[in-house]
């Protein structure tokens, strides 16, 4: 009988020697972990359909930020949930709107903490949609300065990225300039570059409140069929001065990370959705996966396929898990 001249089991057969020869490890610093975030005080509901997400009002919301930092996360991505909503959203740019405040009230006790922030206007419109509305249409132009205004209110009050979210063409390009003429300069973008018409965000509609009220969002954002698409969408998103680009969702969409980072080789960021997020919690309360296991894995598979940045409710268990 002929033994292989090598054989890959050599280096599995030990913990210490897997780890030598990892190819991929997982680090607290990959992670953003979500928050929403809701008026009034002492405010924590739950997020049925997300189990362990809650709706935090802003004095709660730092109680939790506590944690976050001794578990060594690197920074959070703030949503705004709020009762006023409008056909323009206006409530996004409000100076004392719920998401400014919080970034003012976060920077002010942990100034440590990167802050990001939703720029988008669907869960402050009263028809569920991401842009102006007219006649059953969404319409791209007329957007744009309203996402540069939420973008530049969310600067002013301390935010370190803004990221838009709402897919329009030409808003990393407006909302760069409304920064810069504010004199915003150093405050990031990330970009939901490509992001899909997807399944997978059923439970953060209702987290965010942010359904549509008619028809679906299949005419902005990306058909879940295409790729290539998704790279001229992240060149473009570069182009117009994008310094983070993001795809969204990750798990069903490894391919397009890593076309994107192998691409471009910038930094990547790769949302893990509430579905998916949600898929695993409810497979682990059944008792049908290792929790554990199935979420670390699912996010070394996110870093492995190109992403520099993970966003993920799973991220304070990760971090929890990791220190192990």
């Amino acid at each position: 009988m002929n033994h292989p001249y090598y054989r890959p089991r050599r280096l599995r057969r030990t913990a210490a020697l897997r780890r030598l020869v990892r190819e991929t490890e997982l680090n607290v610093n990959d992670f953003l972990l979500p928050f929403f975030v809701v008026e009034g005080e002492g405010v924590k509901v739950p997020v049925e359909s997300m189990p362990g997400v809650y709706r935090y009002s802003v004095d709660r919301l730092l109680e939790e930020l506590a944690e976050v930092l001794e578990l060594g996360l690197p920074g959070i991505l703030l949503f705004g949930v709020t009762e006023r909503k409008d056909p323009q959203g206006s409530e996004a740019w409000n100076k004392e709107g719920v998401v400014p405040r919080a970034v003012r009230a976060v920077k002010e006790r942990y100034p440590q903490l990167v802050v990001a922030t939703d720029v988008c206007l669907c869960s402050y419109t009263d028809h569920g949609h991401c842009g102006v509305v007219e006649g059953g249409k969404i319409l791209n132009d007329p957007t744009l300065p309203l996402l540069s205004r939420v973008a530049v209110t969310h600067a002013e009050a301390g935010a370190d990225l803004v990221a838009p979210s709402d897919m329009m063409d030409g808003r990393v390009s407006a909302i760069r300039e409304a920064l810069d003429a504010a004199g915003f300069t150093e405050v990031g973008i990330m970009a939901y570059s490509a992001k899909y018409a997807s399944a997978f965000y059923g439970p953060f509609r209702e987290a965010a409140e942010s359904a549509p009220r008619f028809g679906d969002r299949r005419s902005y954002q990306m058909d879940p069929a295409n790729a290539v698409e998704a790279l001229w969408e992240v060149e473009l998103d570069l182009e117009e001065g994008a310094d983070i680009v993001m795809v969204k969702p990750a798990l069903a969409y490894l391919d397009v990370i890593r076309q994107v980072k192998d691409t471009f080789n910038r930094p990547v960021a790769a949302y893990n959705v509430s579905g998916e997020y949600a898929m695993i919690k409810a497979a682990a309360k059944l008792g049908w996966l290792d929790e554990k296991a199935a979420v670390l894995e699912a996010l070394t598979a996110i870093k492995r396929a190109g992403a520099d940045v993970i966003i993920s409710y799973h991220a304070r268990e990760a971090a929890r898990w990791l220190a192990e």
